[in-house]
């Protein structure tokens, strides 16, 4: 019993050293990744995000955060900043109550 409780405290310090990875999923690595300016991408898949607002601005920082939401529940937060993300794209569509944006973007992370 006593080698458990070990091997438990020495996995609970590891997962708090690991910090923004220790809510890695590990399904990023079923994709293909390659450095990137200091970063690891994913190669060729992208994912997806829309929002709404009254300013351009607007639209697009909600559709950045649902970029990120649903990249943080498939990889984890340290793939899910869209500031990081590779090979963006936003296109805007002018609504009778302002904006909507659609963005594309390849998760990176590091």
């Amino acid at each position: 019993m006593h080698r458990i409780a070990i091997v438990a405290g020495v996995l609970t310090s590891l997962a708090f050293c690991s910090g923004a990875w220790a809510d890695d999923t590990g399904f990023a690595y079923t994709h293909t990744l390659r450095k990137e300016g200091g970063r690891l991408c994913m190669a060729d898949h992208y994912h997806s995000g829309s929002g709404t607002g009254r300013t351009k601005a607007a639209a697009q920082a909600a559709a950045a955060r649902s970029w990120a939401d649903f990249t943080n529940f498939e990889y984890g937060s340290a793939w899910a900043r869209w500031s990081r993300a590779g090979g963006k794209s936003v296109r805007y569509t002018k609504e009778s109550a302002g904006w909507s944006a659609d963005v594309d973007a390849r998760p990176c992370r590091g």
